[in-house]
């Protein structure tokens, strides 16, 4: 992925605001909100803001082996990775970022399942 969309859409700045608006929308949700119970959600959207921002073509980087190891607790399923996954979209949408890069985005982020997703299917 090209750092166009990094620089289209503003970078860190605006980045930070989609992430934050993802985050709201998974606190409330009953499916993953629980994931977010005593997390320190500063340093988290911070993570995240960075995370994105990579995926986007922006600066910061995150090892593989570092995703698997920070997430391999949490026992995230294959549904709790479609769910996140939906929230990013519509916060993406709500922040006027393109359905074509959303698209791009959500492709990123799918090309980390097997990273991310430890918990075995049943």
């Amino acid at each position: 992925m090209s750092d166009s969309l990094f620089s289209k859409y503003g970078g860190f700045k605006n980045i930070s605001r989609v992430v934050m608006t993802f985050y709201e929308m998974a606190l409330e949700s009953d499916e993953v909100g629980g994931f977010f119970e005593d997390i320190d959600m500063a340093r988290l959207i911070d993570h995240q803001t960075k995370f994105i921002a990579s995926l986007m073509g922006g600066p910061a980087a995150f090892s593989d082996e570092r995703l698997h190891a920070v997430h391999r607790p949490l026992g995230i399923g294959h549904a709790d990775f479609d769910a996140i996954a939906g929230l990013l979209a519509e916060a993406l949408a709500e922040h006027g970022i393109a359905e074509t890069d959303i698209a791009k985005v959500v492709a990123a982020v799918e090309g980390k399942r097997a990273i991310i997703v430890t918990q075995k299917a049943a």
